[in-house]
């Protein structure tokens, strides 16, 4: 099958690139949607093909084991997987990000993944509703597979690069080039206050109070409205003032008094400082 037609695009299935434990398809799957779920760490994968077991048996659930690589990638079968041994949602291909990861005390174990040709899947399994990219580090990757299709999904998250601005510009840029018009910039620090919307918008609405880690609603449940490209990254600018003067590799990041008086301030003011964010983007041929 030549990739690049219009394949079909289904209202009832999502897309978790980086299902990590499930804590999203469990949400997705509640509110009735179909879930491809992708996962690079085997042992991650193993565990929720334990834990979803009826959802895979019912066909609600198909879980893709191994990493999403570059459409033009011509290697071995098989690629390094750093396995972080400190917080298991930082696993990664990408070695960059492991060594930002030892930068902030975390190791990793090196490990050998099957490689998974991205295309091949959306072609077999059809475009998604909503598609959630957070396979640290690499996010963009899947963006790039999706040029070659004509049809898009309706909404995409991603998690927005904390490092570098241009980076930030770089990630919009490419959500414009495949049609994407409307943006959102959503906090996640605080996502585990919050719970699911009723009614809502998207699926069946369900109760549900999400969890530290989790990525949250998406699409139309999400608050707040839709900015323009120009107004996003007019808004990543001033996130990306607070990531200079109190992120990562600041003094409230990497030692423990600074972040002491972080957290204190966090609680105090109610919102997180600077936190991090998940860049939502919906289609131009969405119909409000």
């Amino acid at each position: 099958m030549v990739l690049g037609q219009n394949v079909e695009k289904y209202p009832d299935l999502v897309y978790d690139v980086g299902m990590h434990k499930g804590e999203d398809t469990a949400f997705y799957l509640k509110k009735g949607f179909r879930v491809i779920g992708f996962e690079a760490d085997p042992e991650l994968a193993s565990q929720c093909r334990n834990r979803f077991v009826d959802a895979i048996d019912a066909g609600k659930l198909v879980i893709v084991e191994g990493a999403v690589m570059e459409k033009d990638y011509d290697g071995d079968p098989k690629i390094k997987f750093y396995k972080n041994l400190g917080n298991s949602v930082w696993g990664s291909v990408n070695a960059d990000w492991a060594s930002r990861n030892a930068g902030l005390g975390t190791q990793s174990t090196v490990i050998e993944v099957n490689i998974v040709d991205f295309s091949d899947c959306i072609v077999q399994f059809g475009m998604p509703h909503f598609m959630k990219i957070d396979i640290e580090g690499n996010d963009t990757t899947c963006l790039r597979h999706l040029l070659s299709f004509e049809v898009k999904p309706d909404y995409i998250s991603i998690e927005s690069d904390k490092v570098s601005y241009p980076r930030v510009e770089e990630e919009i840029h490419l959500l414009e080039k495949l049609g994407y018009d409307q943006f959102k910039a959503v906090q996640q620090t605080f996502i585990h206050k919050r719970g699911a919307p009723t009614p809502s918008e998207e699926g069946v609405s369900v109760s549900h109070q999400f969890q530290l880690g989790d990525s949250g609603v998406f699409g139309e449940d999400l608050d707040g409205e839709w900015r323009s490209k120009r107004d996003i990254l007019r808004k990543y600018k001033r996130i990306f003032i607070g990531y200079r003067l109190i992120g990562d590799d600041t003094m409230f990041s990497k030692y423990d008094f600074g972040r002491s008086v972080r957290y204190r301030l966090e609680n105090m003011l109610g919102v997180a400082l600077p936190g991090w964010y998940d860049t939502h983007a919906k289609h131009s041929t969405v119909v409000s």
